[in-house]
């Protein structure tokens, strides 16, 4: 299929407006829509949060009258079935557009080619595949939890240049500077959920909160910023009720293999914890089935900030589709702690290889994003 210049300008316009959406839509897609007649942009939107109109028909709302016959380019299917807004596909043909560029089609099993063909029996001509990586790489979430029912798994690590994370005393702030710390706060803000282990509860008492103090950092800064899930690992039950990371009713679950006592069951349920039970192996609680859980619960993207033995558990499990390393230019020294704790690993053929898509410099730090 052979689009124009003119074409990849106002979808990459769309790639644009569907990331003003990136710490709020969730657990819904990010989506930007440019609606285009006789060479102009008439109208233009993004799905800004669940519940609220979606991208489609902000865009049709300030095109008015305008829409007749123009062209909607989308970056993902126009949803075609009634969920907490209506039809995107029906607005669309209402309106009177006669043509839509889709950068993809929508995985949801309820859209999933639907809506393509609601609209083209309509007589609407529909186009599919105009900067479909950048669409993709808008949702890996969303897109990863439709179609395997599990969140995309990012994991996040800070570590001098000799690959340590804290003194051999657990000493650790701070080991990176300023930007980056801030850099972590739009990884955060960006997740449906932020995974621990109790060690780290235990050692270092984290909120692990968007702070409201640091909102202006965002790229794009929206008071309904939510506060994502903080998930606990946490076999055995040691979470304290005066953590920091309880306290928001409703926001914080802790993930254990035991009954809580009738007092700490109180107590935790006080300060807003919900406790669940999942099946644990010898390392601690089964990632399987909490990928699974959360992926039930609409999670997308979630945050792995956790110690060197959780943080190895997700990496040795083949479980992280995205490590984010943020390396200071320091040394910390051979008996400081490592970055993780993986299982011994005796042959060369047995090493774990990573692969590098994106460098770069983050204030005095170097931030290294890979796969596997």
């Amino acid at each position: 299929m052979t689009f124009t210049a003119d074409d990849h300008r106002y979808m990459q316009r769309a790639v644009e407006l569907a990331e003003h959406g990136l710490f709020t839509t969730d657990p819904n897609p990010r989506v930007g829509c440019v609606l285009v007649l006789n060479g102009s942009i008439v109208g233009e939107g993004f799905h800004q949060k669940a519940g609220e109109p979606h991208a489609e028909r902000h865009a049709l709302l300030a095109a008015g009258a305008n829409a007749r016959g123009a062209t909607c380019y989308v970056t993902l299917e126009p949803c075609s079935h009634t969920g907490r807004t209506g039809p995107c596909a029906d607005a669309i043909i209402e309106a009177g557009v006669s043509k839509v560029v889709a950068a993809m089609q929508d995985p949801h099993q309820r859209v999933a080619g639907k809506g393509f063909e609601k609209l083209r029996a309509a007589g609407i001509e529909v186009q599919v595949g105009l900067l479909e990586t950048q669409a993709r790489a808008l949702n890996p979430g969303f897109i990863q939890r439709m179609e395997t029912g599990r969140p995309f798994v990012r994991l996040k690590l800070a570590m001098s240049l000799d690959g340590r994370t804290a003194m051999a005393n657990g000493e650790s702030k701070w080991i990176t500077g300023t930007a980056a710390r801030e850099d972590v706060q739009r990884l955060r803000a960006r997740s449906s959920a932020i995974v621990t282990g109790v060690g780290t509860v235990l050692a270092d008492d984290p909120a692990l909160t968007v702070r409201p103090a640091d909102w202006h950092i965002l790229t794009y800064p929206d008071a309904s910023v939510r506060q994502p899930l903080r998930v606990v690992l946490d076999r055995n039950l040691r979470t304290p009720a005066s953590a920091k990371l309880l306290g928001e009713a409703g926001n914080t679950l802790l993930v254990s293999a035991v009954d809580p006592s009738p007092a700490l069951a109180a107590a935790l349920s006080a300060e807003g914890a919900e406790v669940i039970h999942l099946p644990s192996t010898d390392s601690g609680i089964d990632l399987r089935e909490l990928l699974g859980e959360l992926g039930r619960r609409e999670c997308n993207e979630i945050l792995v900030e956790a110690g060197p033995t959780v943080a190895a558990a997700f990496v040795s499990g083949d479980w992280v589709d995205e490590l984010v390393v943020y390396m200071a230019p320091s040394l910390l020294g051979s008996s400081a702690r490592p970055l993780m704790v993986l299982p011994q690993l005796v042959a060369m053929k047995d090493k774990i290889e990573l692969k590098y898509s994106d460098v770069a410099l983050v204030g005095d730090d170097v931030r290294v994003t890979l796969t596997r």
